[in-house]
């Protein structure tokens, strides 16, 4: 089967994509509502590619505590989304900040979602980077968290996600497509949107909720 491109996606939404994956019975498919963008209007969508973090409570001598971290960012192509899992919230764990969106957009990366927390928002807003948080604020992770996995299956903010799925985020919320269903979600989804699109055409003329609903059976 041809590899599905993920700018095919860019003109659904985080409710489309949800819809259709609850139909399919994939559940747990949205990220926890406290993720959530630092700029409203971004729409992000790309391939996985996970981080797994964890707590650390010293840092040892001559230890580098970014060299995972590092790893994968050097590693990213276009197209990529960075997804870090830090056992979010969290008050303490800020793995994301502007030199690592300016490396990653470099590298032709889409964006990144986490549910630790992230800074240098000002800056990232200005370079236009989508990312999405579970948090702000403007602490280093050195001495309280490294990466210790990369492109390993995690969970963020309540999904589980493998490097590879497809990561769909925009002002309603994130949604991950697992990789192996994600040509029949797009196909439903584009569906759904036409769908959508006639009963929205039909309410303007004025028609009931009732009539259009029994008709193309979305509300």
């Amino acid at each position: 089967m041809k590899t599905l491109d993920p700018s095919q996606l860019q003109a659904l939404s985080s409710s489309i994509l949800s819809d259709v994956m609850d139909s399919l019975g994939l559940v747990r498919r949205v990220m926890r509502p406290f993720v959530r963008p630092i700029d409203d209007g971004k729409v992000l969508v790309g391939r996985a590619r996970t981080g797994l973090y964890m707590p650390t409570y010293a840092l040892r001598e001559g230890e580098n505590p970014y060299d995972v971290e590092i790893a994968l960012v050097d590693d990213l192509k276009p197209q990529d989304v960075i997804v870090l899992a830090c056992n979010g919230p969290t008050e303490r764990i800020a793995p994301w900040g502007e030199l690592l969106s300016t490396a990653a957009q470099v590298r032709g990366a889409t964006g990144c979602v986490t549910d630790g927390l992230v800074r240098d928002v000002r800056q990232i807003r200005d370079m236009g980077f989508p990312v999405f948080h579970g948090g702000i604020g403007p602490l280093d992770t050195k001495g309280r968290a490294r990466m210790v996995d990369r492109d390993v299956p995690v969970e963020c903010a309540g999904v589980v996600i493998e490097s590879g799925d497809i990561v769909f985020g925009d002002i309603d919320g994130v949604v991950v497509v697992p990789r192996a269903h994600e040509h029949a979600v797009l196909e439903k989804a584009t569906a759904k949107v036409q769908g959508e699109n006639n009963t929205r055409d039909a309410l303007r003329k004025g028609e009931s909720l009732a009539q259009v609903f029994k008709r193309f059976g979305i509300l």
